[in-house]
């Protein structure tokens, strides 16, 4: 993180204001490996007003200067659709005591200054203030490791995840959909869930 960064933490309707700057930077970052989505800012700041709308919710921007540069969202898990709720029930988790942690993005320059790890601790934060939560969780998009679009200096996350505390679950399943760059249409991706306890 350089001396003209700087992190801001939102809730609510505070994030507002903000949503076309994130649904611009979901769609740049997102349309690289291994999320490859092609994505339309209306549908963006739909979907981005969820996080508006739910008081607990939080959103972590990265600014510089005046720009926008990365961010990491949070909310209460019951305020997921179904399909992110359903995997928790079947295993028996109490939705109501799990916070999820939404997607974070951010800007290739950006990266490798500690920003992420800086994206975790600020939602860790959050979670644990609302003090209701005992779990915090969140999913991953699964590519076969002979995916043809894969860099082949490509570095999954896992080891990321695991210094933050988290554990991969592979009992918890769920797809997710979504048109790839170049397709004409949607497709389901399986996705991963990790959780750490808040102890």
């Amino acid at each position: 993180m350089s001396a003209r960064t700087r992190i801001q933490r939102l809730s609510g309707r505070e994030i507002n204001p903000y949503l076309p700057d994130l649904a611009r930077l979901r769609i740049q970052v997102f349309r690289e490996y291994p999320y490859l989505y092609e994505g339309s800012s209306d549908y963006e700041e739909r979907y981005l007003k969820t996080y508006a709308s739910v008081p607990e919710s939080v959103m972590v921007l990265v600014w510089d200067n005046d720009h926008v540069v990365g961010a990491s969202s949070g909310l209460p898990l019951v305020a997921e659709p179904p399909e992110v709720i359903a995997p928790f029930v079947t295993q028996g988790y109490e939705p109501g005591r799990l916070f999820y942690y939404g997607e974070s993005v951010l800007l290739p320059a950006y990266r490798k200054a500690g920003l992420g790890k800086r994206f975790f601790e600020e939602r860790e934060v959050h979670a644990r203030a609302l003090n209701r939560f005992d779990t915090v969780c969140f999913c991953a998009v699964k590519r076969p490791a002979d995916h043809p679009r894969r860099p082949v200096d490509y570095m999954p996350l896992d080891d990321f995840w695991k210094r933050r505390g988290f554990v991969k679950h592979p009992e918890l399943r769920t797809t997710f959909s979504w048109r790839d760059v170049g397709e004409p249409v949607e497709t389901p991706k399986p996705m991963a869930f990790w959780l750490k306890a808040l102890l």
